[in-house]
């Protein structure tokens, strides 16, 4: 079994947000490199700069 299959699938974009909140902006440079670090798949990849683009409210930071 591949190393990458021992963790849930979706672990890895948990993880990956979770790393990305703690760089602070969100750029399609730092998703990329997330993505590499955490062996995400490109639709992940997409989902992760969608949610970069979203409006954000008052309470939550600005991702990119």
């Amino acid at each position: 079994m591949p190393a990458s299959r021992i963790v849930p699938e979706r672990d890895h974009l948990r993880r990956a947000v979770a790393w990305l909140a703690e760089q602070g902006a969100w750029t399609p440079e730092l998703i990329e490199q997330a993505c590499q670090r955490f062996d995400l798949s490109p639709l992940d990849e997409e989902f992760l700069l969608r949610e970069s683009r979203r409006p954000r409210g008052p309470d939550r930071p600005k991702a990119g």
